[in-house]
């Protein structure tokens, strides 16, 4: 029989990832931090509260312990917001068998350090195949089985390759890339670019705005990839760019609708708990501004969207401050 796989985290992503799989005639294995999640999905046939009208197939089996959930998988996707990623691999040296490959959905960086997500895996795991899955997709689309494709970045080519292999189908098209820093500077730096474009969208500024935004929000993403190591292609690629658009012109991307709803005035919290998930830019914002001051790149927009999360400034200053810079050569 073929081994099964894990996924841990059952949010919308998780889910939609775990129903993709099966319908790839893999068996899954879905666990969550909260038992009670692992319950309601036992107990409803699908996921009520973030994936709803999406029956589980039968090849999908919530599991409550995380050793029950590892025991003789061959890949354990881990679907979880930034902030918790290391207190879950820390969960798994005692549980992870032989050989097994560790991959991510996740996109951000770790909110105390500002590292990557595949130093974290390194330090808690050593040596292991670790991947990463990142592009432009929302999950409810997944789940829909509407085209979809994505980028999964490995050092390894063989371990990339294989995991593409997982998710690859007729519907959903999985790259395979060499450029791990590039692909998951991209996953989380157009979070707090998508936030921007929120802001700038709910005051009303309008298409040439949000054209420009984008715009020059690449610029930003492209200064810090290649500052942290990652090539330029990779973030005008699917990670990059193509997240990029996504996240900043549909209002399925949380992180727009967090601008949104700053730009009507709600504060930072009220706009979280009007959204009801975790909004992963308000805190990958921070780690950008501290990556990008110390490495000397300049990030306005980045920076002014930090200012409105995080110093107190309102979308119309931080708007100014943005307008009111002197005039310079595009490509520099």
């Amino acid at each position: 029989m073929t081994p099964a796989l894990a996924v841990l985290g059952a949010g919308s992503w998780g889910t939609a990832l775990a129903l993709l799989l099966c319908r790839n005639g893999r068996r899954v294995r879905l666990w969550d931090h909260s038992p009670e999640q692992i319950l309601a999905l036992d107990r409803d046939g699908e996921n009520r509260r973030y994936l709803p009208g999406f029956p589980l197939l039968p090849t999908l089996q919530p599991v409550a312990g995380l050793a029950d959930a590892l025991d003789g998988v061959s890949e354990a996707l881990v679907i979880i917001p930034s902030h918790a990623f290391a207190e879950v691999l820390h969960r798994l040296p005692d549980h992870l068998p032989e050989g097994l490959g560790i991959t991510w959905a996740t996109k951000g960086f770790e909110p105390t350090t500002g590292r990557l997500l595949h130093q974290v895996a390194e330090e808690i795991l050593g040596p292991r195949d670790l991947a990463v899955v990142s592009g432009p997709s929302f999950a409810e689309e997944v789940a829909k089985g509407l085209p979809t494709a994505v980028t999964v970045a490995s050092r390894r080519p063989e371990h990339a390759q294989r995991v593409a292999g997982y998710l690859h189908s007729d519907h959903f098209r999985a790259y395979t890339s060499d450029d791990l820093v590039g692909v998951q500077v991209g996953g989380a730096a157009k979070n707090v670019l998508a936030i921007a474009a929120g802001i700038a969208d709910g005051l009303g500024f309008g298409a040439n705005t949000r054209a420009a935004l984008i715009t020059r929000g690449l610029a930003e993403l492209i200064r810090l990839g290649t500052g942290l190591g990652g090539r330029r292609e990779t973030l005008t690629g699917l990670a990059g760019l193509g997240d990029l658009v996504l996240t900043c012109t549909d209002d399925q991307s949380r992180n727009r609708r967090l601008g949104l709803a700053l730009a009507r005035g709600l504060s930072v919290e009220e706009a979280k708990r009007e959204i009801g998930q975790a909004v992963e830019g308000v805190i990958t914002t921070s780690a950008v501004n501290a990556i990008a001051h110390r490495l000397g790149v300049e990030m306005p927009i980045c920076r002014q969207v930090f200012g409105v999360l995080h110093e107190g400034f309102t979308p119309e200053q931080a708007t100014r401050n943005l307008l009111m810079r002197g005039s310079k050569a595009e490509l520099t």
